[in-house]
Parts: structure tokens; C-alpha cells; sequence
């Protein structure tokens, strides 16, 4: 859990599970947008998996992202940005110099909107024993280091499987249950001392009340439609309104 301090701020953007890639470009017109004046907000918040493939020591990993990148880092210039890193984008600081990246490891990144306590993440914690020896050691630097390495003796075979796995997933299917495996996660007297949390990585469109005076929501990916979230307040409460970039819902 981050000590930082973090005010969520009213008409914030929230952005989950892009998946951006060249066979997944729409996350790119999203950011031509908002560097266009188009979309206007003080505050990006990326809610992990904006990338489909972006490691920050898997270097081939680096140019076929290289313009959203960029983009990126143009905006953090002109807005406050924070990027909670996923399961399918990690390591990311020295590629975001000026965007505040929130490792796996200290999320749920807690902060306030208004009265409110407010926990995101994106998703990917509580998952039991096995994956959280699994994703540590495909966080671990000096093993990335050394898969860099036979990456790029290999001539890229690595990153050129990997892509070619991402290009066939399906991103975009209810989950059967998701709301008994959310409550598993986190079950009464062991949850988030928080009023509301956000999390992306299931893709859901989802929110319920948790347990007394704790809202969950669970964010739609934009990968599926164009779908991005508006923080507004009513009636002392939190609402996060969908927009959709440019497809209708489905």
C-alpha cells in the first residue's frame, strides 16, 4: 500500500485493460483525443493491462508501443497521470518518467474523493499462493534481465510467441459467479478499509455493494468497446459514468 498521499479528483478518467497494441490500436485514438483537447480531464488514471505486451526490460517489447508511449508522456506534461501497473504491463517507471506507476506491490493505491476513502488496483492481488509466486518471479529483474538477453539471442522468438498468444485471446466474456469470487477475495473482516474500491483486470462492467458501506466496482475493459469512466459525485456518493470513445455499448 502506497504512503503516498492521492486525491481522486472530480471529472477524473479512469482507463482499464486497453490491451493496446498494433492489432488492438483504439487506446491510441483515446490519447490523440485528449492531446487534442477532445476529451478533457485533470487526472489519468490507468487501471493496469493498458498495454498488451509492454515489460520495461523485455526491450523488443518497447517499439511496437513506442507511439502510445510517447503519447503518453506528452500528456503527463500537461495533466497529473497515474498508471497502476497489470499483469501484462510491469516494470514501467523509466519508460514514464513524469507518470506516477504504482507496482502490484503497493496496490490497492488508497487515497480520497471528497468524504470518501477510495482503494484501486487493478485486480490481480488476493489470487491465492500460486499466482503470487507466479507473478513474482515474472517481476523479478534479474530474471527479466536474463530473458532479455535469450530474447534477443533468439532473434525476439520470446516476445514473437507471446504476441502471437495475445492476438488470439478474447478479452471481451462475462464470468460465471464474479460476484461470489469478488466476496471470496474479500471476505468480511478482511477487506480493504476503504468506502469504495475500483479494480479493472476482469473486465466485468460490474458494481455492488460489498459489505456495510463498502461499494465495489469492477470496470468494463476498453478493450471491448471504447469504454472509459468519468468520476462525478451526487449525493455524497461516487458515480463513475461510462463514455464510450466511439462504438455503442454491446
Amino acid at each position: 500500500m502506497s504512503p503516498e498521499p492521492f486525491g481522486l479528483q472530480e471529472g477524473a478518467i479512469l482507463v482499464a485493460d486497453a490491451h493496446y497494441a498494433p492489432w488492438n490500436p483504439p487506446f491510441l485514438d483515446f490519447l490523440r483525443a485528449l492531446r487534442g483537447g477532445k476529451i478533457r480531464t485533470p487526472q489519468l488514471i490507468l487501471m493496469g493491462d493498458i498495454f498488451d505486451l509492454l515489460f520495461g526490460d523485455i526491450d523488443a517489447t518497447h517499439p511496437f508501443n513506442r507511439e502510445a508511449v510517447d503519447l503518453l508522456n506528452l500528456l503527463s506534461e500537461a495533466m497529473e497521470i497515474l498508471y497502476l501497473e497489470g499483469n501484462h504491463d510491469f516494470r514501467l517507471r523509466r519508460l514514464f518518467p513524469r507518470i506516477r506507476v504504482v507496482p502490484r506491490t503497493r496496490q490497492p493505491l488508497v487515497g480520497t474523493f471528497k468524504e470518501l476513502k477510495v482503494a484501486l488496483s487493478h485486480g490481480d492481488t488476493r489470487m491465492g499462493l500460486g499466482y503470487e509466486l507466479y507473478t513474482a518471479l515474472i517481476r523479478n529483474g534479474v530474471i527479466l534481465k536474463i530473458l532479455n538477453r535469450i530474447d534477443q539471442w533468439g532473434g525476439g522468438f520470446i516476445v514473437k510467441r507471446l504476441t502471437t498468444m495475445m492476438m488470439g485471446k478474447r478479452h471481451c466474456h462475462p464470468i460465471e459467479g464474479f460476484e461470489a469470487l469478488i466476496r471470496n477475495r474479500y471476505p468480511q473482516g478482511r477487506s480493504v478499509s476503504a468506502d469504495v474500491i475500483i479494480e479493472g483486470h476482469y473486465h466485468q462492467n460490474t458494481s455492488f455493494e460489498l459489505g456495510a458501506k463498502q461499494y465495489y466496482f469492477n470496470l468494463g475493459a476498453f478493450a471491448c468497446n471504447e469504454r472509459y469512466y468519468a468520476v462525478q459525485s451526487s449525493q455524497n456518493r461516487m458515480v463513475l459514468k461510462e463514455v464510450f470513445l466511439s462504438k455503442e455499448p454491446q
